[in-house]
């Protein structure tokens, strides 16, 4: 009995030491020390300008079209009432339509943040690998992703590690 305690108890010794084989890293920090990243961010925060004020403009264009079939109403035959009511919808419906090119899940923006950001990524979860690989690590937390990492010890975190090697590159 007390070989099978001793024996327990060197097993979860030897689990409790090969479980702490770990590194933590913040993403986020790694990402932002990165200028071809805040480069890439930048470009795409543009071009979500650049798209919100074109898609504003069309909608002033909309309710200008709107206003001005309103103030006309009471004047106009119907058939002009009816040409006013389908450029309306046919506007809006062009605004929608520019709405998902640009800002939907197949949309524009996310084809340029793809394009952009990608590469990037890649590259730096490559050398978050390669770098546990050679050092043997079994698991690497982010702590930028991960809300439910309520403490780690700072001697676990190898961000900076990472980032030295990034900027190697």
């Amino acid at each position: 009995m007390k070989k099978l305690v001793l024996l327990a108890a060197a097993v979860l010794t030897i689990s409790a030491v090969q479980a702490q084989n770990y590194i933590v890293v913040n993403s986020e920090k790694i990402f932002k020390s990165i200028t071809s990243y805040n480069d890439a961010l930048q470009t795409i925060n543009d071009l979500t300008r650049q798209y919100q004020q074109n898609l504003d403009a069309a909608y002033a264009n909309v309710e200008k079209l709107y206003t001005d079939y309103q103030d006309q109403q009471d004047y106009i035959s119907q058939a002009r009432a009816m040409q006013y009511e389908n450029e309306i919808a046919a506007r809006e419906k062009e605004i929608e339509e520019y709405q998902k090119a640009v800002f939907g899940p197949e949309g524009e923006l996310i084809k340029k943040r793809t394009e952009l950001l990608k590469p990037i990524q890649d590259r730096v979860f490559g050398i978050i690998n390669n770098y546990a690989a050679e050092n043997q690590f079994d698991l690497v937390i982010d702590i930028a992703t991960n809300p439910s990492v309520l403490y780690y010890s700072s001697s676990k975190d190898h961000t900076q590690a990472i980032i030295d090697l990034v900027k190697e590159e």
